[in-house]
């Protein structure tokens, strides 16, 4: 079995194309509107075959989200070295991103950093 795509409300649907592009070389196919219920989306491919879908519709809910909730958390990315996940850490720190911790070694012996993205969902990059 192979897990196919997650898939994600945003408020800004082409901010946050625009970062999955910059940051992690996502490669988004055309964009999808259904005009009967304002439904639009990209589905976002990344280089091992990844796929992250991004939506958004007028009548979305916007709940107030925590860090410590039930339900998906975090999305994470291997970027294949310690040297590059502390790259990518003066990156976004020197372009404003939130850094929630790291980078580190986590006691289960992954090089993680975890940063908010411009949405305030979680992200983990791992050596």
């Amino acid at each position: 079995m192979k897990l196919e795509h997650l898939a994600c409300y945003v408020r800004d649907l082409e901010k946050m194309k625009d970062f999955y592009m910059k940051y992690f070389n996502a490669i988004p196919n055309e964009k999808y509107h259904n005009p009967r219920t304002g439904l639009m989306t990209y589905f976002l491919s990344f280089e091992d075959g990844a796929r992250l879908e991004i939506m958004t519709r007028p009548d979305m809910q916007q709940a107030e989200r925590t860090l410590m909730q039930s339900g998906f958390i975090h999305i994470a990315f291997k970027l294949g070295s310690k040297e590059k996940v502390d790259q990518m850490h003066e990156r976004l720190k020197e372009e404003g991103f939130i850094i929630l911790s790291g980078p580190r070694t986590t006691g289960d012996g992954y090089y993680e950093l975890a940063f908010l993205d411009p949405e305030n969902n979680q992200i983990e990059l791992v050596a």
